[in-house]
């Protein structure tokens, strides 16, 4: 087995928490080794605290991804959404483990994937003494396993929204079994793994606007390409019909869960929390993170209001998701007016790309693809606005180089699938609904047969 080691740590370091050590050696803690220095402990905790913490968050956000989706479906899918989204969860912790972590970051060296293998964790009381030795890692190894696992999650979650209500089980969760184990690890490995993108050109992306969202979007948008639109959400004279979601009550709690999630997406992204400045880093990405989020919301409301008349509020919650996206990339260099301005950007996006894809007849059930694919291009490239060390040519080939890679072969597995199992639902079993056809429990059984024709 491969043991882990996580090139994107090079950010850790800096000036030891001679404060928190104090604070520490007064309430008696234990110290799993006498010989390891006090301060190097007490940056191993802090640091592995910091990615514990972060990452939990980021696993709550698999709880947001499931609420919106649970209430922008049809109250006779939504069942299918919840299962889906549970067993994505799962599946992309079983793979991360067994194969993509490794695939991502161990032996990249520059290249275009890691040495695929299950992650070893080592042993608590070896990895403590280790603590001693020169240039040991100075956070838990199997932490950063779990905050890199939550990452490969999300991306799954993305795709899932976007071809609800007509997919099946079966097919979906084989194309998350690959994205997550292999799709997203080699993309990752192009930068976080210190890969081409990152050596040769200085690619830039400090929490995952591409490496994540956009990864997400491109094989989303493959999907609705292969799969097809939901069946009446598209006139032959090219008409729209709003086929409108069950429950904007769950729809608003996924979009707070999501972004309180944010605040780990974005600040363990750090991956540090040994020093005064790593805090007060993190600190200020918490800043950037919300307002540019605020950002996002305040304008597709005001310009939902300009060109509706009304307020759509699913534009409004979108718009923050956009504005979060586009931060993303990078949350820590831009002031308070650039990041406002970035998220801003995010909430134009989704006012002008949401009814773009109704004209182009792509059906993307949550608004996935303009929130996570087009903000997610967006943040990646304005980052040299801010990052003196990135530069538009190397974001710009990033930015081509992840979409090409992904959207290419994730439509060579959706159509793969579409050949030997189907993808589809057949449209009575898409008329009578998924909860019934797939998974024979229905959300909300008290409407009965009722629901089916929603």
């Amino acid at each position: 087995m491969i043991s882990i080691n996580h090139a994107k740590a090079l950010r850790i370091g800096g000036v030891g928490l001679a404060a928190s050590a104090v604070l520490l050696a007064g309430s008696g803690v234990a110290m799993a080794e006498e010989a390891v220095p006090f301060d190097t402990q007490v940056k191993f905790i802090f640091n592995t605290l910091n990615f514990l913490v972060m990452g939990f968050l980021v696993m709550w956000m698999a709880a947001g991804f499931a609420m919106l989706e649970a209430g922008m479906v049809r109250s006779k899918n939504v069942s299918m959404q919840l299962t889906k989204n549970i067993a994505l969860y799962s599946l992309a912790g079983i793979m991360f483990w067994l194969v993509g972590y490794n695939l991502m970051y161990s032996g990249v060296d520059g290249g275009f994937f890691g040495t695929p293998g299950p992650v070893s964790i080592p042993d608590p009381a070896e990895e403590a003494k280790g603590l001693a030795k020169e240039g040991a890692t100075m956070y838990a190894a199997a932490s950063d396993w779990f905050f890199q696992m939550v990452f490969c999650a999300t991306t799954a979650s993305i795709v899932s929204g976007t071809v609800a209500e007509r997919v099946k089980l079966i097919p979906f969760l084989i194309f998350t079994i690959l994205l997550t184990g292999v799709i997203y690890p080699i993309v990752g490995s192009w930068e976080w793994g210190g890969g081409w993108l990152d050596a040769k050109f200085g690619f830039s992306d400090f929490a995952g606007s591409t490496l994540v969202h956009s990864t997400g979007g491109w094989a989303a948008l493959a999907g609705a390409l292969v799969i097809g639109a939901r069946k009446g959400k598209y006139g032959p004279d090219g008409s729209v019909h709003p086929l409108p979601g069950s429950n904007m009550a769950l729809v608003t709690l996924g979009t707070f869960i999501l972004w309180l999630g944010w605040f780990g997406f974005n600040g363990g992204s750090q991956l540090a929390m040994d020093s005064a400045e790593n805090v007060s880093a993190i600190a200020r990405i918490f800043v950037n993170t919300n307002l540019a989020a605020a950002a996002g919301a305040v304008t597709a409301l005001v310009l939902a209001l300009i060109i509706y008349r009304k307020v759509d509020i699913t534009l409004v919650m979108n718009g923050a998701l956009a504005g979060l996206v586009s931060i993303t990339a990078e949350p820590l260099a831009p002031s308070v007016p650039l990041s406002l301005f970035i998220g801003a950007v995010g909430g134009v996006i989704v006012i002008v790309f949401v009814p773009l894809l109704d004209k182009l007849r792509i059906d993307d059930v949550v608004g996935a693809i303009p929130v996570h694919l087009i903000a997610g291009i967006w943040g990646t490239m304005i980052v040299p606005a801010s990052n003196g060390d990135a530069t538009f040519f190397g974001q710009f080939v990033g930015v081509v180089a992840v979409g090409v890679f992904t959207f290419v072969v994730s439509l060579i597995v959706w159509l793969a699938l579409k050949a030997i199992i189907g993808v589809r639902v057949s449209e009575e079993e898409e008329l009578m609904g998924l909860d019934a056809a797939e998974i024979g429990v229905e959300a909300y059984p008290e409407f009965g047969k009722g629901s089916q024709a929603i």
